[in-house]
């Protein structure tokens, strides 16, 4: 087979390069659908670098392989040299006429499990190792890839700058305690101290260590050296949950900034999700519009809902008292002082403001350690971003950075001082006002993709009972 520089599905539908057309190409790929007759075949290839296949037309005649055609099924794995010609038929600019074809990898057509079309997202879960193959999780997987870009090329020109927080951490940032412990020790022969508690001195890191809840509090001490940061990895909660909205195994993305107030904070927040969207949008239009098409009508509207409209920005208490006088009835009752649900907050957004909302001024009670209090004594500086269909998507604040305040606080909340001393030691040299938030990368994904499950937004789902791939 003639050796001619391969080329991409999507550059040849987009026939960006002129010059190959009427001329010599070859495209390598997988088979979508292969149908036809004795006299002409015709091979819908795909590649992955676009959701639209290529037409490879074989005449069945003059090519004189029946043997290997037979094997092109779909599913297998082809390499194509033909001719690049404007189609004849409606759908594609353009076809290949094909003159040779090498079979690189048989699909056997009795027990390939993407034989047929219309597979319901719960079968393609259980192959997750075959479900990029498909129309559907080629776009999701295109988007997650250009969100990921996005958020790098943000930042980057924001002058921040990429911090790798740890994986492995001895402190819980959220006071979770629904953490995966990481641990050498021999699990038939644990040691215990004489008080017979486990004796993690004898462990690998003469401690007690697990997989990171976030990388915020490792973030701030970024901050409070290079000014702005930003922290993008996997973060881990061992919560025992079946639900479709939660991950064992997810990825954050966290920036962190000295000097920034809580307005400060809205204001890149705000800028951030409608930076990302807008490339997305600009970026992604096949895949955006397939997956509108096959799972959620109103998908490109509620992307262009968030990008045009300006956030609306109010207290905690304010949004309590327009909920108390909406007359709906919710499921969870509403007084101040309760963590919002997500139908308080997509009532807020969705049918009172009509545009995404911020939130700020926060109940103590039910918000982290190391927000900053307000003088009322009974809030915080935190700030929860909402959109519609899924309520937070950000949840952030201005941090504390008073050494005697924090220290009263983790103490009020039984936090191991011994767990946190470095985190205290940057508000006695050289504390800063400074502020961040936290934005989960799968919720973000489900709401760009229309999506109703977050194990069908990132490759390779970690949920209880399930880490197969």
């Amino acid at each position: 087979m003639e050796q001619l520089k391969r080329q991409k599905v999507y550059d040849l539908l987009k026939v960006k390069d002129e010059t190959l057309l009427n001329g010599q190409v070859n495209v390598k790929g997988w088979v979508r659908t292969k149908r036809g007759n004795k006299n002409v075949a015709f091979i819908a290839l795909n590649d992955g670098s676009i959701i639209h296949n290529i037409q490879v037309v074989v005449d069945v005649q003059s090519f004189g392989n029946d043997e290997l055609l037979k094997k092109v099924t779909t599913g297998s794995c082809i390499s194509v040299n033909g001719k690049l010609v404007e189609s004849k038929g409606s759908g594609q600019a353009v076809e290949i006429l094909a003159e040779e074809i090498q079979l690189y990898g048989t699909a056997d057509a009795e027990t390939y499990p993407l034989q047929k079309k219309g597979h319901s997202l719960e079968f393609l879960r259980e192959i997750a190792h075959l479900r990029p193959r498909t129309n559907t999780f080629g776009a999701i997987f295109r988007i997650r890839h250009a969100l990921s870009f996005a958020i790098h090329r943000f930042f980057n020109e924001l002058g921040f700058y990429y911090l790798h927080t740890p994986i492995i951490t001895g402190s819980d940032a959220e006071g979770a305690g629904a953490m995966f412990r990481v641990t050498t020790l021999d699990l038939h022969n644990v040691p215990h101290t004489p008080e017979g508690k486990i004796d993690f001195t004898q462990d690998f890191f003469g401690k007690e260590t697990n997989l990171t809840v976030s990388g915020q509090l490792e973030g701030e001490l970024g901050a409070l050296a290079l000014s702005n940061i930003y922290t993008f990895g996997p973060t881990f909660r061992a919560e025992n949950s079946n639900t479709s909205r939660h991950l064992a195994e997810f990825w954050m993305i966290e920036p962190e900034m000295a000097f920034y107030d809580i307005h400060d904070n809205q204001d890149l927040a705000e800028d951030f999700l409608k930076y990302l969207i807008k490339y997305v949008l600009e970026n992604c239009p096949d895949d955006l519009e397939f997956l509108q098409k096959m799972y959620d009508n109103e998908l490109i509207s509620r992307l262009q809902f968030v990008t045009e409209n300006t956030f609306e920005r109010l207290s905690y208490t304010k949004a309590i008292e327009i909920l108390e006088q909406s007359g709906q009835k919710f499921e969870f009752p509403v007084s101040w002082g309760v963590d919002l649900q997500s139908e308080h907050e997509r009532y807020l957004v969705e049918k009172h403001f009509k545009k995404p909302v911020i939130l700020t001024d926060y109940p103590r009670e039910i918000k982290a350690f190391y927000m900053k209090q307000n003088d009322d004594g009974k809030t915080v500086r935190a700030m929860d971003v909402l959109f519609p269909k899924i309520g937070e998507i950000i949840g952030g604040s201005q941090r504390e950075e008073v050494y005697e305040k924090l220290l009263a606080r983790i103490r009020e909340m039984d936090i191991p001082e011994k767990d946190v001393w470095w985190y205290l030691e940057t508000r006695k040299f050289g504390t800063a006002p400074h502020s961040g938030f936290g934005l989960g990368f799968e919720r973000l994904m489900l709401f760009i993709t229309g999506m109703g499950n977050i194990r069908d937004v990132i490759p390779f789902p970690r949920t209880p009972f399930n880490a197969e791939f």
